[in-house]
């Protein structure tokens, strides 16, 4: 699983450095596409093939299908950390994401997120709110605010 959240820097060349949490999981390789929020979402290779069987399986005589077919494909980003356990951002995905220099890494339990530090702040303060409502609705014994 992906957990926690680490305030972390891209250098010059758009490469942060992989939090050792998640390099056994990662290390072998890794997809960066496009997620949702205007952040990036980090798969494993096998869960991004799973995600990817998923999208082919529908059928692309649908408009939505083969744009979101698209979309997920055109800036995907496949890639390995170096020896030193850096990963690169694309330069289209990090104008997706609205990434400069400073950039938070977070887990979200089956893939990574990349976000824009304000973004993030944004995003958490929105949330918050819902997420003892979501905690009820999903029938969770534990976890969430109360």
């Amino acid at each position: 699983m992906f957990l926690t959240t680490y305030p972390l820097k891209l250098d010059e060349k758009g490469r942060f450095f992989l939090p050792s949490k998640y390099r056994e999981l990662l290390g072998p390789g890794l997809v960066i596409v496009q997620g949702q929020e205007n952040c990036l979402n980090v798969f494993t290779i096998p869960d991004f093939k799973t995600m990817a069987d998923k999208v082919l399986s529908q059928s692309g005589t649908f408009e939505d299908v083969r744009a979101y077919q698209r979309m997920l494909g055109a800036d995907a980003s496949e890639t390995v950390p170096d020896k030193q356990w850096r990963v690169t951002v694309p330069q289209p995905l990090r104008d997706y994401a609205q990434l400069d220099r400073d950039i938070i890494v977070t887990g979200a339990i089956d893939h990574v997120e990349i976000w824009n530090p304000q973004l993030w702040e944004q995003y958490r303060a929105a949330q918050q709110p819902k997420y003892s409502q979501i905690n009820k609705q999903l029938g969770q014994p534990t976890g969430g605010a109360q």
